[in-house]
């Protein structure tokens, strides 16, 4: 069974388009540098623009420990830090596959 995280963000208004080039940029090095990260998908609401909401699918609970001491989640982390007006995460285990891998 694969890991999934599950994160919601509210970003400050003044800061959503640097958020969103961040949160883009992160998910494609996570995609292409973490052989355990596996899906990882950036949404964000169309009625709020300041309300983004990602799915990530991981191999295991290595792998995503992996992903939040890489160089790049850390830098994410430290940049955005500030922007963020609210972050909930849900870990959660992938119980029925579908049409993601």
């Amino acid at each position: 069974m694969l890991e999934a995280l599950i994160v919601q963000f509210h970003i400050k208004p003044e800061f959503v388009e640097q958020f969103e080039s961040a949160i883009k940029q992160n998910a494609v090095t996570s995609l292409n540098e973490e052989p355990g990260c596996k899906f990882f998908d950036v949404c964000r609401d169309p009625a709020d623009p300041t309300v983004f909401f990602l799915y990530e699918l991981y191999d295991n609970q290595e792998a995503i420990q992996a992903h939040m001491r890489s160089r790049h989640f850390l830098e994410f982390s430290e940049q955005t830090k500030d922007w963020v007006a609210q972050k909930t995460v849900h870990a959660m285990r992938r119980s029925v596959g579908g049409m993601l891998p």
